[in-house]
């Protein structure tokens, strides 16, 4: 009898083993099958290919800003350059024409202002699979920028805050000299005050 437990394994035993010994980064694929639950450890991604990724988005993002910009400039002298105008009539006190290219000259700000944020929405559309693990590293690495940026109180016009937001690291050594950005300013604030 005793030959026979061991031959057959307990399922439940298997189940509570199973839970106990996964993996954190590991998916369950399936669990109401007839075979065994196989799991499939989840892809991580490293600090290079993380720095790399968001180094990618930027320029997605800049890329997308100048034709936005330039939609917006086309938009804004399609419909300001359209409208009859009356040279002897100002418009809030401005003649007419500096008006409108004023209006014009804000359109493309506009489409400037709008561009980063389509460009960010067509990276996210193109890179939809490694989003979730790409979201967890964003996470991970402000926590990092919050921990070790300096306090903006303590800059003047001779001592600027460097890169407060991290926004300019797009690799490690980059982020290396972000630090040592930060402990100079650090020690420059520290010096100035004694």
């Amino acid at each position: 009898m005793s030959s026979s437990l061991l031959k057959r394994p307990c399922r439940r035993g298997l189940r509570i083993l199973s839970k106990i010994s996964r993996p954190k980064n590991a998916v369950p694929i399936r669990q109401n099958s007839t075979e065994a639950i196989s799991e499939v450890p989840k892809e991580n991604i490293t600090w290079p290919e993380y720095l790399e990724v968001r180094r990618g988005k930027r320029r997605w993002e800049t890329i997308v800003t100048i034709p936005c910009s330039l939609l917006g400039f086309a938009g804004g002298v399609a419909y300001f350059g359209s409208l009859e105008t009356d040279a002897t009539k100002p418009i809030m006190g401005l003649d007419p024409l500096f008006f409108y290219g004023g209006c014009t000259v804000g359109c493309m700000g506009l489409g400037y202002l709008l561009g980063p944020a389509i460009g960010s929405a067509c990276w996210r559309m193109a890179h939809r699979r490694t989003l979730s693990l790409i979201e967890v590293k964003d996470r991970e690495f402000h926590k990092h920028i919050v921990n070790n940026r300096v306090d903006p109180t303590a800059q003047s016009a001779t001592n600027p805050v460097p890169d407060f937001y991290g926004e300019k690291i797009g690799s490690l050594h980059q982020y290396r000299q972000w630090l040592r950005d930060q402990a100079r300013f650090r020690r420059k604030a520290r010096f100035s005050e004694e």
